[in-house]
């Protein structure tokens, strides 16, 4: 596939190391040499100096035989105008664009073919506002993914030594809990996947991730460790769109909500917009500030400003003076090997974004895609098409089908109903498979696993 990504910033940089390395045709465009000469030296890509939203600049980069475009600059209107000139000038098939202002994003009759023609709006402040959220709605995950319009989720928890179910196999999960369904996905150990079976022995600080419906996940994550309490005091560190955004989904939802924000204009418009969060003027590294709003009594911190260096800092700081539960945005993926062992949760925002792009790129009928694990692994819902005759894997039972390495079905969701993965099921078409491949290497294979052919025999 031939694509085009505008902009070499962080977005753009980490999208562009997950398509490089699909063997797909990538070409960065960006009015910055040197981070394009950085990209260039270190991923088997394309590049092209200039504005993003020239024509003779899209011309260069190829665009006149693009499959795709994919538009992630730091200016909502660059983006907008170069999916305008795609569509246009050039016809190119598919737009993605990055779109971060509400003042947009409010209005999506905006965004339609005889409007501004962009096929896919990708806005990472509310993909990770929408992650954080999930995440303080359930005490103790690591990682909450919807699937199937939230029917089902998958949820990944570290196992800790309080745990009913540590020391015992995972099959003693189904006598502890009768009647609960669930299938474990995956089982990490010391930072790799091992192979789980009912037998598996489940051991401390093993990350584990499983599938089960929205109504089971508390009782589930309660046999891996000692339950955490409803949250209820929650603080934020910054008051930028995340911070805004956070804050209205949680005063919303009941919980007690204070921002921190230095910048005292922004400080004061927040004020103004939110109705229950208290919003403090000041340095979320001060800690005389921390000490005088009773950091000890936050049930969670939150870092979520621009600056991956004040973020680290601030989130040290709380989680030092006794905040329950500590989670900290951090850009920078070298970062967040410094600060895992300090805090409890790093957040990277380009997994995050990268999943809602894999989802329109990946080959088959995709409904989502998940990047896990810093980019190594993938959950997958992909839809089964076809017969017996045309398809791999319609019509026959799960333990027939040929999974490439690493690679688990989890559930399917036929119409209404969950059903929790077993080798007696019988794959149907229009089936929505959710699947964890814990090597994102054999993800072309899952991808070819559900192609349709006109004769598969």
């Amino acid at each position: 596939m031939k694509i085009l990504i505008l902009g070499a910033g962080q977005v753009g940089h980490s999208v562009a190391a997950s398509l490089a390395n699909e063997d797909n045709d990538v070409t960065i465009v960006d009015t910055n040499a040197a981070a394009l000469r950085d990209l260039r030296e270190k991923l088997d890509v394309r590049v092209e100096v200039g504005q993003a939203s020239y024509p003779r600049v899209l011309e260069r980069a190829g665009i006149e035989d693009a499959d795709m475009i994919i538009a992630v600059t730091n200016s909502d209107e660059i983006n907008m105008v170069a999916c305008q000139i795609a569509h246009t000038l050039y016809h190119t098939p598919t737009k993605i664009a990055r779109i971060r202002s509400s003042h947009y994003l409010d209005h999506k009759e905006l965004f339609t073919p005889e409007s501004v023609p962009i096929d896919v709006l990708i806005s990472p402040e509310q993909l990770v506002t929408e992650h954080i959220f999930r995440l303080i709605s359930h005490p103790g995950a690591l990682q909450i993914i919807n699937f199937a319009d939230g029917k089902v989720q998958m949820v990944g928890v570290k196992a800790l030594h309080d745990g009913p179910l540590i020391g015992s196999p995972l099959k003693a999960m189904r006598e502890h809990m009768p009647g609960v369904e669930a299938r474990v996905a995956a089982i990490f150990r010391k930072g790799k996947p091992i192979k789980a079976s009912e037998d598996t022995i489940v051991e401390v600080n093993d990350e584990i991730l499983f599938i089960a419906s929205p109504k089971h996940i508390r009782a589930i994550i309660s046999e891996l460790r000692k339950l955490d309490k409803p949250y209820k005091r929650i603080m934020l560190a910054g008051g930028g769109n995340i911070g805004n955004r956070l804050a209205r989904l949680l005063e919303a939802s009941r919980y007690q909500v204070k921002i921190i924000e230095k910048n005292n204009d922004r400080a004061a418009k927040l004020a103004e917009r939110l109705d229950k969060t208290i919003v403090l003027e000041g340095d979320a590294a001060d800690e005389n500030l921390l000490i005088e709003e009773n950091i000890e009594n936050t049930d969670v911190f939150v870092a979520i400003t621009n600056d991956d260096e004040a973020n680290i800092l601030s989130s040290m700081l709380a989680k030092r003076l006794g905040a329950r539960r500590v989670m900290c945005l951090i850009n920078r993926p070298s970062y967040i090997d410094l600060v895992e062992s300090s805090i409890d949760l790093a957040i990277s925002p380009q997994q995050i974004t990268i999943g809602a792009l894999l989802t329109h790129i990946r080959r088959g009928d995709i409904v989502a895609v998940h990047a896990l694990r810093r980019g190594s692994a993938e959950a997958i819902e992909v839809v089964a098409h076809g017969d017996y005759k045309t398809s791999r894997v319609v019509g026959r039972r799960l333990d027939e089908i040929k999974l490439p390495p690493g690679t688990t079905i989890g559930a399917i969701i036929r119409g209404e109903n969950i059903l929790m993965a077993a080798h007696d099921i019988i794959v149907q078409a229009e089936d929505h498979i959710i699947m964890l491949v814990t090597d994102k290497r054999y993800v072309p294979a899952v991808e070819k696993l559900f192609q349709v052919g006109l004769h598969y025999f």
